[in-house]
């Protein structure tokens, strides 16, 4: 009898356990401490649960009289696999390109990890994907300014805006390049920012081209983790006008922004690039997993006044010292 009700209470605690992580926004738990972690890797759970299943499924071969206790185990984590692979599938794995036309608006986001790349390596990876707007993380203006020289010299010249906290670590500057085709851009400081690391607000002189926010908020690092939910609260503001495009590294999978939207949105009042494309599944951190793997924790976020074209996350720059991959977005006007 103790036996069954032990089993029974073992069983009872794997199921809530699984339910939490694969549906977290169930119980509103999605920013919460080591789930906010967890339900962002919903790649890596999948492979953990199997590596679990099939230590279970050994045991259970050997280990006759806990046989059923086992197989069940082995059934909740088959099911929490079956339901995670469910919710990514609806994200997507697809990766889509488009052709390059003056109608069409092209926005690349990179986090740099304090400029690791290097202006050269940004530069051509933003020649090659005849960016419009290149929002960088993690990177400095000494850097976005020398990115704009290589850029003026291609035929490409852009407006680099700038944000810094301090000057002693690189992650604590933010830098955004506005392609000069698009007009006149200067920073507007009058709105707030993140708290901990700099978000770049842009918006045209002459009042017609997009607002564009290049965004950085905080990891949900234990410590962090009040400065984050408040990060993705004020970014959620930020993302109102239908104007908007909103790029950069928000630390945050769609599990974590959804929390922060408006009916039907994915953010704000914002949809997500990646979401709306069938590309939202794929991986942008850490470099070291695989994409399918990892976390999509980079967005390009657009208003009402957009709609996606193509999107995809660049699996080619993973060597480049920055833990972070690209991601491209092609928007046009509705």
């Amino acid at each position: 009898m103790i036996r069954r009700l032990v089993a029974a209470v073992l069983l009872v605690a794997l199921a809530a356990v699984l339910l939490v992580a694969a549906w977290p926004e169930l119980f509103g738990l999605q920013a919460a401490p080591i789930i906010a972690q967890v339900v962002s890797l919903r790649g890596l759970d999948i492979v953990i649960a199997v590596v679990f299943m099939l230590i279970l499924g050994v045991i259970a071969l050997a280990w006759r009289t806990s046989r059923r206790l086992l197989a069940s185990m082995v059934a909740l984590l088959l099911v929490f696999c079956l339901a995670s692979v469910a919710i990514l599938a609806t994200r997507g794995f697809s990766a889509t390109t488009a052709a390059n036309t003056s109608t069409n608006v092209t926005i690349l986001s990179w986090n740099t990890k304090g400029d690791a790349p290097g202006p050269t390596e940004i530069a051509n990876l933003a020649l090659a994907q005849h960016a419009d707007m290149i929002t960088l993380p993690e990177t400095t203006l000494i850097t976005g300014k020398a990115v704009e020289r290589i850029m003026a010299a291609a035929g490409h010249p852009m407006w680099v805006l700038s944000d810094a906290y301090d000057y002693v670590s690189k992650s604590r500057s933010t830098t955004l390049l506005v392609s000069s085709a698009l007009g006149a851009y200067k920073v507007d400081r009058s709105a707030g920012n993140t708290r901990v690391l700099p978000t770049v607000i842009a918006r045209p002189d002459s009042g017609n081209g997009p607002i564009i926010v290049s965004v950085h908020a905080v990891s949900p690092i234990p410590k962090q983790m009040r400065n984050w939910r408040a990060d993705l609260a004020w970014l959620a503001t930020q993302c109102a006008a239908a104007n908007t495009i909103m790029a950069g590294d928000f630390n945050s999978t769609l599990d974590h922004l959804r929390a922060y939207a408006k009916p039907g949105q994915d953010f704000g009042s914002c949809t997500d690039a990646g979401y709306a494309s069938h590309g939202g599944a794929v991986g942008s951190w850490p470099t070291n997993l695989p994409q399918l793997l990892g976390a999509q924790i980079d967005h390009v976020m657009y208003g009402s006044d957009w709609k996606v074209v193509a999107m995809k996350v660049i699996g080619t720059e993973d060597n480049s010292g920055s833990d972070h991959r690209p991601i491209v977005a092609t928007l046009a006007r509705r």
